[in-house]
C-alpha cells in the first residue's frame, strides 16, 4: 500500500469514527428529549438513514450526521430523505461550519456524550402511507435487533 493510500485510509476511519460520536451524542440528545431512534435504517426508497427517530406522538425525524465539510460536500442524497419525514436535521461536531447547513433543515451539535438542538428546522407531514411505511420499517428493525442482542443464534438465523 503506498503512503497516498494509507493517508486516505486513515482519513475514512477517522471520519468513520467521527461520525460515531456524533451519533453517539444525537442519540443521547433524542432520547433526552423523548424520542426513540435507530441508526442505520433502510428507507423505502433504498436510501439508508443516519439516525430515524419518533417521537411520542408519531413525529418522524431523520437526521443526517455529517463528519465533515468534506462529507457534506460530497453527499447530497439527504434531499431525498425529506419525503420520509416531518423534519429533517443534520448533526454535525462542535467545530463543524453552521452556516454550511441549509436553513430549513434542523441542526443539532452533538460530541459523544450529547448534544444541543441548536435548529428545529421547518416540519412538513409526511403522506399517510409513507408513515406508515417508516413506522413499520422503524419497529421491525429495532426488534429485530433487539432479539439478536439477546439472541445470538437470532442474528445468524439459527432458531432451533
Amino acid at each position: 500500500m503506498s503512503a497516498t493510500e494509507r493517508i486516505a485510509e486513515s482519513e475514512v476511519a477517522r471520519d468513520t469514527e467521527r461520525a460515531r460520536t456524533i451519533c453517539r451524542g444525537a442519540l443521547r440528545l433524542l432520547h433526552a428529549h423523548g424520542y426513540a431512534a435507530v441508526p442505520e435504517l433502510s428507507l423505502a426508497s433504498g436510501r439508508r438513514a443516519d439516525l430515524v427517530a419518533v417521537g411520542a406522538n408519531g413525529e418522524i425525524l431523520v437526521i443526517e450526521v455529517k463528519s465533515s465539510v468534506a462529507d457534506f460536500r460530497a453527499d447530497r442524497k439527504w434531499k431525498e430523505y425529506r419525503e420520509h419525514c416531518d423534519r429533517l436535521l443534520f448533526a454535525v461536531a462542535p467545530d463543524f461550519p453552521q452556516e454550511l447547513i441549509p436553513a430549513s433543515a434542523g441542526l443539532i451539535v452533538a460530541d459523544g456524550f450529547g448534544g444541543e438542538i441548536l435548529r428545529e428546522g421547518m416540519s412538513h407531514l409526511v403522506a399517510a402511507a409513507m408513515r406508515k411505511s417508516v413506522l413499520l420499517r422503524f419497529s421491525r428493525v429495532a426488534a429485530s435487533r433487539l432479539a439478536a442482542l439477546n439472541d445470538p443464534n437470532f442474528a445468524r438465523g439459527e432458531l432451533l
